[in-house]
């Protein structure tokens, strides 16, 4: 009896110990989630200064084509309504016109423009028609995006939305500041706590951790602020200006991969533009890992990223951090994912 004894006690000492180690060596991460559904998808862009973010809006418009996600809405982060209508050509161009729109009215003034092709929605045929048809009727009435983001948020799944940010940081500082009101209960902060996913941002430079980041240096504060007030339970998945850097889809090329019509507003750009200004696929970077996951992806281990007063980017590993940063490819790494974007851009 005594054997037996001591053997149910080397068993339960055996069990308690394994859980303990699994409980120790296997933490609860940040941003794990029981969503499985498609990823549902919010894309926060400065449309209107760079041509990448049309490379990155027409990713998703295939992307839900093809049922790999759901694209909930569209914020523009640079200011004015005129970007609305922007978003509302593309939307409407590519088949999803009654896509949700949200507009910054309160954010960073006066920022640079590096191409400026706001007058897109102009644009007329040889007969004097307007090339491009929209859908919304009256942009005064679209809600700000901060509120945008507090419907659509409101309405999903817990920890099921991924954000994709290509641009400033406004719009999110907003919702994370707003306050409880007859859309939800709940705080900005308590909302992302509790709805999101993931945040893709296309920001921060790691490799020269030194430089400032472009997106953050037009405004300290907002930026301060942003990393301030977002959740760490929360993950963050940057993808940092060197990654894009080497994936270069030349003006020339993207006018030929578009060789069925003018009548297309990406073409339109590059044709009509000066789109041979340093711009390179930065952004799409932060569509595909939102929409194919991290396997397309050589990523940082997990970690937290600081903010210096000269909008510096500063990683500092660590096990439950909730930041992950992408690491730049090789050049048939690269290669590859232009040609990826390229097969999108390429349909008809």
């Amino acid at each position: 009896m005594q054997w037996l004894m001591a053997a149910i006690l080397v068993c339960v000492s055996s069990l308690l110990s394994s859980c303990t180690a699994d409980i120790n060596d296997n933490p609860v991460q940040p941003g794990q989630s029981e969503y499985k559904g498609v990823p549902l998808v919010i894309l926060d862009t400065d449309i209107g200064s760079s041509a990448d973010d049309l490379i990155a809006m027409e990713m998703l418009y295939r992307y839900a084509d093809e049922g790999r996600c759901k694209l909930l809405g569209i914020v523009a982060n640079r200011p004015g309504e005129a970007n609305a209508v922007l978003i509302d050509v593309m939307n409407t161009y590519f088949g999803y016109g009654n896509l949700p729109v949200g507009v910054e009215r309160n954010g960073i003034k006066n920022s640079t423009v590096f191409i400026d092709y706001k007058n897109l929605s102009n644009h007329k045929t040889d007969e004097g028609k307007l090339m491009f048809m929209r859908t919304i009727s009256d942009y005064s009435k679209l809600p700000d995006g901060w509120q945008l983001y507090r419907q659509l948020l409101a309405a999903q799944p817990d920890h099921s939305v991924s954000i994709c940010s290509t641009g400033f940081v406004t719009c999110l500082v907003q919702l994370l500041a707003s306050k409880p009101d007859d859309i939800s209960p709940l705080t900005g902060v308590e909302l992302v706590r509790q709805k999101v996913k993931c945040l893709y941002m296309m920001a921060g430079i790691f490799s020269l951790s030194e430089e400032p980041d472009y997106n953050f240096l037009q405004d300290l504060t907002y930026a301060k602020q942003f990393f301030e007030s977002w959740p760490r339970e929360v993950d963050v998945v940057f993808s940092p200006m060197e990654v894009g850097n080497e994936i270069d889809y030349r003006p020339e090329t993207v006018i030929s991969d578009i060789d069925w019509t003018d009548i297309h507003p990406i073409k339109q750009v590059y044709m009509k533009y000066n789109c041979d200004t340093g711009q390179k696929m930065w952004d799409p970077m932060v569509v595909i890992q939102a929409v194919e996951g991290d396997a397309a992806f050589t990523l940082s281990g997990r970690g937290v990223v600081t903010l210096t007063e000269a909008c510096g980017t500063i990683f500092t590993p660590k096990a439950t951090g909730n930041d992950r940063y992408q690491i730049p490819g090789s050049k048939a790494w690269c290669d590859a994912m232009l040609e990826k974007i390229r097969n999108y851009t390429k349909m008809r």
